[in-house]
């Protein structure tokens, strides 16, 4: 018995792990996201850090992506950037791979 408790656990230990990662790749593509969104904003170094701190926030609003690209499209728009949901859609998938190849390289 104790050679399937130790796999239950082995497996236990494999879904937190995954868990995560999962959950610290997609904060750092938020980030990341956030500094692309500010670049386009041409804010100021600070302000570029405070404001991709603010994008990671936004995903705790609601499960899903949703949140942040309606946050980044509303911002971007109120900052007189031209931008559409497909645009900050296409970005969103490009800092996803670039975040998880940082964390990769990073361990």
């Amino acid at each position: 018995m104790t050679s399937f408790e130790d796999r239950q656990r082995a497996f236990e230990n494999k879904f937190a792990r995954d868990e995560e990662m999962a959950f610290r790749i997609t904060a750092r593509r938020n980030r990341l996201l956030g500094q692309w969104a500010a670049a386009q904003m041409q804010l100021t170094p600070e302000e570029t850090d405070s404001y991709a701190k603010s994008v990671v926030q936004a995903d705790f609003e609601e499960s899903g992506d949703e949140d942040v690209v309606r946050k980044l499209v509303g911002d971007l728009t109120a900052a007189g950037v031209e931008i559409d949901d497909g645009t900050v859609r296409r970005a969103l998938d490009e800092k996803l791979v670039e975040a998880r190849r940082q964390l990769i390289q990073s361990e």
